[in-house]
């Protein structure tokens, strides 16, 4: 596990508004990049790879076709495409603002490699990712459609990608970012701690989340990301909100440790 490499995913319900379609908040992402810029200056040897939902760009699309459940009919493969070219369309413009604060990014569409199973990633390239962090590049992911043997095509969320980038790439730390402060529990309280001993405690309280989400909302992501934190000791998660101006930058240098954290370990 490399303790200097951080997986980070800028949600859809951050950089997007989900609840109007193809509306991409370009204030939000500009503070974001900056954010990012200034902590990886300060800490030179931090590596980072950036991942970002589709938001109202693709979960609407996705939506409206059913891709995420399948893809048969020619109406289905016209919407699967569709779905990628909004998808790619929203990477663009994260991309652009990435770049245009001065970070080296790469972006690397998954569905150019992904291959699924029932949902699930059988085979994705991860030489191209793993060489732009040995070469100090930044590479970018994102919510992507993918070929599938048994749906005919399919989608995979950011947080599907990670999973399978983390069982190759270990990561030290995972961050995922949305428009809330972590995970809430019954009561509207940030839980601090998720760990795979008390999640079911937990797991009623989660709901989906705002706007439209084909991949799940919040209860699918944390169910991954306790799975995947059984799987690897010692890998820190944290879910918290992005909105919070400064708190991108002190999380990524460990200055502040905010929303919830979900780990193996019961510290």
């Amino acid at each position: 596990m490399s303790a200097s490499l951080t997986f980070m995913k800028l949600g859809g319900s951050l950089i997007t508004d989900k609840r109007e379609s193809q509306h991409f908040q370009a204030d939000t992402m500009r503070r974001a990049a900056e954010e990012i810029r200034r902590a990886l200056e300060a800490q030179p040897d931090l590596r980072l790879v950036i991942g970002h939902g589709s938001g109202s760009f693709g979960h609407v699309a996705a939506e409206k076709y059913g891709t995420a459940q399948g893809v048969h009919s020619p109406e289905e493969w016209r919407g699967f495409a569709e779905v990628a070219t909004v998808a790619r369309r929203l990477d663009s413009l994260v991309v652009e603002t990435l770049f245009e604060s001065g970070l080296p990014i790469w972006s690397i569409p998954p569905s150019a490699s992904a291959r699924c199973e029932n949902g699930k990633i059988i085979a994705m390239d991860t030489h191209s990712v793993s060489a732009a962090l040995d070469h100090g590049i930044v590479p970018v992911v994102y919510g992507d459609v993918a070929l599938d043997s048994r749906r005919g095509g399919t989608i995979i969320s950011t947080e599907t990608i990670f999973f399978y980038l983390a069982t190759r790439l270990h990561p030290g730390r995972i961050m995922l970012l949305g428009e809330v402060e972590g995970v809430y529990d019954g009561n509207g309280e940030v839980i601090p701690h998720i760990t795979p001993e008390n999640f079911e405690d937990f797991s009623s309280a989660l709901g989906g989340s705002h706007g439209t989400d084909v991949t799940g909302g919040m209860a699918s992501k944390v169910r991954d990301m306790v799975v995947l934190a059984e799987q690897w000791q010692g890998l820190e998660i944290r879910i918290f909100g992005g909105n919070t101006p400064g708190q991108i930058e002190s999380a990524l240098l460990r200055k502040s440790f905010p929303g919830t954290l979900i780990s193996a370990e019961t510290w």
